[in-house]
């Protein structure tokens, strides 16, 4: 199969469903291909990891959309996504993401981790309580990093249920290629999301409050530091950033567990090892798939030439599969002397929330593996049609007994387990 065709069959629904066996067609003509007239596809590790820091590659800006898409400006979601820190270059990218930095410096993310335990254990607590197959998305996977980015950011408990639709709409307009209908949807969903967000921004300016939402309106009150639409844009993108990404890794990485029984044992019996664990299940099946760049200048990766304004499709999936890397790629191995998955990306994009990912999954897989024992998937998980942001919409599972409360040696009550 020639690179464009293998690339169409990556865009369409089956390929979504299960991009593996595609990415390994495309990496059969080399680490990086060319695609169409302007498109290269990468799928080596290192050299996905070279772009994704070269600064001659930016994401997309205002004159492309303009170019590509006439009227952007009208869409609700588009303008969401192109105003915050997710879509803009240098020096817009830096001075939003300065603003927002100090919500995740690694002390502050090590400090949450009695309040991530404590919601996943009143989770676990309440999958319990139903009769028959929990669906895990739902109960866990979803609630979980919810709970946590929503508190960050000061939204109310009771409001925090909204957001899974809204998001699920928004998303839609990450992937590669959207139909009028789907862009619609998405519309919908950020519409949602804006209004919201805008009476939340009132409510903070009547009553400031210490969250994250509090600081950067008063980042926007103070000065030219953040426009109107960045601040909401940014409130958006860190909320539905912030879970999406998690619960993807949560449902993925318990289908992964259960689908290997003998390393779930280990990681029950020893949760010290849960950073190793939650690595690895990221580089076996991404949460995040591919980003994009755009070049400004020439460039050259293995024998290919990337001319100015060709588009890099920066597969992360299969990077993360890269048998230059990782021997034995398709084995999921959480023994592996070196991870470093490329799943949250790398260079000035590198996912901001990546540590308070790894953290929740460190925590939430070592819990239910001890308190449910007899955790067992209940039916056919059903994937969502994406490919941007992998993950499944419903994942039905059977709790089985639940085991008496364990206290890990080197831990208090409560805790999640010992630091590594």
């Amino acid at each position: 199969m020639d690179p464009a065709d293998a690339l169409a069959l990556l865009m369409s629904p089956e390929g979504r469903l299960d991009p593996y066996p595609t990415y390994e067609r495309l990496r059969a003509h080399g680490p990086v291909v060319q695609a169409g007239p302007v498109f290269y596809v990468v799928t080596g590790y290192a050299e996905a990891d070279a772009v994704l820091r070269d600064a001659r590659f930016g994401v997309t800006d205002d004159v492309v959309r303009d170019q590509l898409m006439p009227g952007w400006r009208e869409s609700p979601a588009v303008l969401s996504i192109s105003r915050s820190m997710l879509r803009t270059n240098p020096p817009d990218h830096s001075r939003m993401r300065r603003l927002v930095a100090g919500a995740f410096t690694p002390r502050r993310i090590a400090a949450m981790r009695d309040v991530v335990r404590a919601q996943a254990d009143g989770l676990v607590d309440g999958m319990l309580a139903p009769e028959g197959p929990v669906d895990f998305m739902a109960a866990f996977a979803y609630p979980l990093p919810v709970g946590v980015i929503c508190a960050l950011l000061g939204v109310p408990a009771a409001d925090r249920p909204l957001f899974r639709r809204w998001a699920t709409d928004l998303t839609g307009v990450l992937e590669p290629e959207i139909t009028a209908d789907e862009l619609a949807v998405a519309d919908r969903g950020a519409a949602e999301l804006r209004s919201y967000f805008t009476e939340l921004v009132a409510a903070r300016r009547r009553a400031p409050a210490d969250d994250l939402t509090t600081a950067l309106v008063q980042a926007h009150d103070g000065g030219d530091r953040l426009s109107g639409d960045e601040l909401l844009a940014n409130l958006i993108v860190l909320l539905v950033a912030g879970f999406e990404t998690t619960t993807n890794l949560l449902g993925n990485g318990l289908v992964a567990l259960l689908d290997h029984p003998r390393a779930a044992a280990a990681l029950r019996d020893r949760p010290d090892l849960a950073p190793a664990y939650v690595d690895e299940l990221l580089r076996y099946d991404s949460p995040v798939q591919l980003t994009s760049r755009m070049s400004t200048a020439p460039s050259r990766y293995g024998d290919v030439d990337l001319p100015p304004e060709s588009w890099a499709i920066v597969l992360l999936g299969a990077a993360n599969r890269d048998p230059r890397r990782y021997p034995d790629p398709a084995r999921f191995d959480p023994w592996r002397a070196q991870s470093a998955p490329l799943s949250f990306g790398a260079g000035p994009h590198y996912c901001l929330g990546a540590a308070l990912a790894r953290l929740e999954a460190q925590v939430a897989f070592p819990l239910l593996l001890r308190r449910l024992p007899g955790l067992a998937v209940a039916g056919r998980p059903e994937r969502r049609v994406r490919l941007t942001l992998r993950g499944h919409a419903t994942l039905p599972v059977r709790v089985g007994r639940q085991a008496a409360p364990v206290t890990v040696p080197g831990t208090r009550p409560g805790a999640a387990g010992p630091t590594p």
